[in-house]
């Protein structure tokens, strides 16, 4: 018997830590997805380097109580799978809002984005964000505008001198 009640209790001391160590996390409601689309799904999801399980929910409300996150049990009623980002904060919600758009069985409940409960809004708002990528080469068009400008001013002033001398 305490060797079932240690495995729980690790089960439990895992999911608070994932809850603790990841950007994002995102909780879902899957009922109604054939096997085929869930497995679609966690393929989706492992190329954006997302980890998704599920978790009894008994469990999952120790690990929240744990993690300080005790806004989460009211959201732990049913089916629930739990998508873990540690890298991306954006990548979770993206790909399962892009899938639940598709698949309307596939409903998102809420999550954690840095440490912080989430509402549906923030995950919405969230999941429009561009990726890391996007994000990175938006800064760098930004950065390099005054340059480019800076450049074609250059360029257009000594083509004007030089129209002149001529």
């Amino acid at each position: 018997m305490s060797k079932i009640i240690e495995a729980k209790k690790q089960v439990v001391s895992e999911i608070a830590e994932k809850l603790r160590d990841s950007q994002s996390t995102i909780l879902v409601d899957y009922r109604g997805l054939s096997v085929a689309e869930v497995t679609e799904l966690r393929n989706q999801l492992r190329e954006a380097g997302v980890e998704f399980k599920v978790y009894k929910n008994t469990m999952t409300r120790r690990a929240v109580e744990e993690a300080e996150l005790t806004g989460l049990n009211d959201i732990l009623v049913g089916p629930t799978a739990i998508a873990f980002s540690k890298d991306d904060v954006v990548a979770p919600a993206k790909v399962l809002n892009n899938f639940a758009k598709e698949h309307e069985a596939l409903e998102i409940k809420g999550g954690v984005v840095e440490g912080s409960v989430a509402s549906l809004d923030q995950i919405q708002e969230l999941a429009d964000l561009p990726n890391y990528e996007g994000m990175v080469s938006m800064l760098l068009s930004v950065l390099q505008a005054p340059i480019r400008n800076f450049a074609y001013a250059t360029k257009a002033i000594a083509e004007q001198k030089e129209e002149q001398g001529a």
